[in-house]
């Protein structure tokens, strides 16, 4: 029986197409495409086939929620940078209606809701309590953890996380290469509780290495196999929009990464349970094994 572990994470960047829709519509030359941009159309909100997904599998997950700040909340400067176009067209809020519900109905299913820190976050510790205390007022409790937008890291951003009070960060990995480049355990930067999860693969990172979602799949259970001989914890990061029919395969696969996980004997679920169950209670990754292989 293999003793590892697999966290399941989502960044919720981009829960709208937006300009997306629009470059379909003139690379394809097909205005039919711009029907996206309707509420009631827009193929990105994947929250209810995600749960749906996982809770089949009888698994739960991590989700992080952004905040990121509006141009009109920016140097003029900055309204010059491509960067911060984007951001904008992409943004959202926490505390709408339909977010806010989103998020309530997550965290009453058993679903981690985390927070994802904005692009300029990383270094900016008053604006990160910000965020965090926005995503929890939506929630009605502390954040445990989460993880940077687009990954970015500062020599002090670990700290910032920590007297914040996040418990964990999984920022540490990389967009175009995956593997356990940091080692198969998580991390403490400080000798103390505060934990970093390494990231082991992001979706992206699979078929920007393989042309095929067979090639991509023998990549996923390497490092299964490799996570199972290690007692390894493994992080996953599948952006939600990457299950929409925009991107045939991610939603296999991301199912068969999962699947193949249970049958391996791995626990399955989000970094904060995981957290508390290795940090919290002392525990080993075969004891995690143990205690859930117990309960089944």
């Amino acid at each position: 029986m293999a003793e590892f572990a697999l966290c399941l994470t989502h960044d919720v960047d981009r829960p709208y197409k937006t300009y997306q829709a629009i470059s379909d519509a003139v690379v394809e030359r097909d205005p039919t495409n711009l029907a996206a941009l309707s509420p009631r159309v827009n193929p990105y909100w994947q929250f209810d086939p995600l749960m749906e997904l996982e809770d089949g599998l009888d698994v739960r997950s991590a989700l992080y929620f952004l905040t990121e700040r509006g141009l009109w909340n920016r140097p003029l400067r900055e309204w010059l940078r491509p960067r911060y176009w984007l951001e904008h067209l992409g943004r959202y809020d926490v505390d709408a209606p339909r977010m806010a519900r989103v998020i309530e109905r997550l965290d009453a299913g058993g679903w981690e809701v985390g927070l994802h820190g904005s692009y300029d976050s990383y270094d900016d510790r008053e604006r990160l309590a910000e965020e965090k205390e926005r995503i929890e007022r939506v929630l009605g409790h502390p954040v445990r953890g989460g993880r940077q937008h687009f990954l970015n890291r500062a020599p002090a951003t670990w700290d910032h996380h920590r007297t914040i009070g996040l418990s964990y960060d999984s920022s540490l990995g990389s967009s175009t290469e995956y593997g356990f480049d940091y080692g198969y355990d998580p991390l403490h930067p400080f000798d103390d509780e505060f934990t970093v999860f390494p990231l082991t693969l992001m979706e992206v990172a699979l078929f920007e290495q393989h042309d095929s979602a067979e090639a991509a799949w023998a990549a996923c259970e390497g490092l299964l196999a490799e996570a199972a001989a290690n007692d390894a914890v493994m992080t996953v990061l599948w952006h939600p929009r990457y299950l929409s029919d925009d991107f045939p395969g991610y939603r296999t696969l991301y199912r068969r990464l999962i699947e193949r996980a249970l049958e391996l004997g791995a626990w399955v679920g989000p970094p904060a349970e995981c957290y508390d169950r290795l940090v919290g209670e002392g525990r080993t990754v075969a004891e995690l094994n143990g205690a859930a292989n117990a309960a089944d």
